[in-house]
């Protein structure tokens, strides 16, 4: 019996951008909405790790928290690549790598949304993104209209290239199975 072919998604320049505008960058940890110590472009510090003002007196420059969102990218695709089942368009996968990064894989893993996917009902799926605009059981503007975003991103053609992917131009493809 061969071995199942394996499909990856990589997040377009678009949806990194998308991250880092929601995200924004801060060089110095600070608590976020949710109560987790974080820095850069929203990386949640997990201890061992740790950013003492000792050893960076200034902070984590932009590139360093850039390099610390790539690493925080990969592992959301490889989630996103792992537990989706179905076809996506490139704005599809980027709106769940968003959604995964922003509240980890477990809850994508759990979610309605994820079930409704891997059924083939995209319209449902994307429906259940505007649900998770919750912090501290009421609404927050900031979650809200990120949700907005990723829905307006699940929606939008297949026009943007991956983030590693070659500068010249791509022919458009059939959405492809991640798995």
């Amino acid at each position: 019996m061969p071995a199942e072919e394996e499909f990856t998604m990589q997040l377009s320049t678009e949806g990194l951008e998308l991250i880092k505008r929601f995200e924004g960058f801060r060089s110095r940890q600070y608590t976020d909405v949710a109560g987790f110590l974080t820095i850069g472009y929203g990386h949640r510090i997990i201890p061992p790790e740790s950013f003492p003002p000792e050893s960076f007196p200034s902070g984590v420059s932009e590139p360093q928290a850039a390099a610390i969102l790539a690493g925080d990218v990969s592992q959301a695709e490889q989630a996103v690549c792992r537990l989706v089942k179905v076809a996506l368009t490139q704005g599809q996968f980027d709106a769940l790598v968003d959604f995964c990064f922003n509240l980890g894989a477990g809850r994508l893993e759990k979610s309605t949304l994820l079930r409704a996917l891997n059924a083939g009902r995209y319209e449902a799926a994307a429906e259940q993104l505007l649900l998770w605009d919750l912090a501290g059981g009421e609404v927050n503007l900031g979650l809200k209209a990120r949700r907005e975003a990723e829905l307006r991103l699940w929606k939008s053609p297949a026009r943007s290239a991956p983030v590693n992917a070659p500068s010249e131009p791509q022919q458009a493809r059939e959405p492809q199975p991640v798995s």
